[in-house]
């Protein structure tokens, strides 16, 4: 018992570097590409390197399980990928990270709604006390790019959501799955979408751009470490943990966000510094109890 917890948390330790990582790397790729761009070259990329597996998984597809498939492939991945680079259009990376912390806070709601979760009154004060710090973060000063539109923070907000409805999904219905067939299985949709956009998209303004070879080179690292190697890792902690668990990667998240932030120039001041601690002292109340289904 305790060498697989210790693997557990090995494991989320990874993925909030990765992800923490993942932000920056949509900054720099938007520094050429317009955001469906990086959105799309991300979705497509994975599910070039995923295609092996998917070649191997596809036999697992069934019309019981072609639902969860859906929903963890386009609202787990396709439309948050797109709301991410779209908000980091006009916040910083460091905001988008913060945010991101948002998402045990939609799955223990998702769940309580939607999947019949158990619930504590300290789980739900959880819940109100997040949504006041992640409120009090938009509202904060100094979070948007050059004076940009801070109300972006809401595509963060609606792309952690998308996310609690996919990890509900996982535990509740694709536990018999292993991580690896999840993500195949899921790339296997949306990965063709986004290829179909990127045929037709115009790349005249990002070839016109410095560097853009380098940032196309930042996107591919976001493909294979933030989707390709971070989904599987993520969906086989879910499926072997719990939803509230593998949302948990969210405390550690902001730490790297806000570090790659800070060395590239982004402000950081106390004051969003409490509103952090105020998100983080709900997502920790929302996680007092494991919760079980009815």
């Amino acid at each position: 018992m305790l060498e697989k917890k210790s693997w557990q948390w090995a494991v989320l330790l990874v993925l909030s570097l990765i992800w923490g990582s993942s932000f920056i790397l949509m900054k720099r790729g938007l520094e050429s590409f317009n955001p469906y761009q990086v959105a799309a070259f991300r979705i497509f990329l994975s599910f070039v390197f995923l295609l092996p597996m998917i070649l191997q998984r596809l036999k697992r597809l069934n019309r019981n399980n072609l639902r969860s498939v859906l929903i963890v492939g386009f609202i787990g991945n396709f439309f948050p990928a797109f709301l991410f680079t779209t908000a980091q259009t006009q916040i910083t990376s460091s905001l988008a990270g913060i945010l991101n912390s948002c998402t045990p806070l939609f799955t223990l709601l998702v769940g309580i709604l939607i999947y019949k979760t158990r619930f504590l009154l300290i789980n739900v004060i959880g819940l109100f006390l997040g949504f006041i710090g992640a409120i009090g973060i938009i509202y904060n000063g100094g979070i948007t790019l050059n004076g940009g539109n801070p109300w972006f923070a809401l595509f963060i907000i609606l792309a952690t959501l998308f996310y609690a409805i996919s990890v509900n999904e996982i535990r509740n219905y694709l536990h018999q799955m292993d991580g690896a067939t999840i993500s195949s299985l899921a790339f296997l949709f949306i990965g063709p979408v986004a290829g179909i956009y990127l045929i037709f998209s115009d790349f005249s303004a990002a070839m016109a751009t410095p560097n853009h070879w380098k940032n196309f080179g930042y996107i591919v690292l976001l493909a294979f470490f933030g989707s390709f190697i971070a989904t599987i890792l993520f969906n086989e902690l879910v499926r072997r943990t719990s939803a509230i668990f593998g949302a948990s990667v969210t405390y550690l998240i902001p730490a790297f966000a806000i570090m790659w932030g800070i060395f590239d120039g982004e402000s950081f001041g106390f004051e969003q510094f409490l509103w952090v601690l105020v998100v983080l002292a709900g997502v920790y109340l929302v996680n007092k109890k494991k919760l079980v289904m009815l």
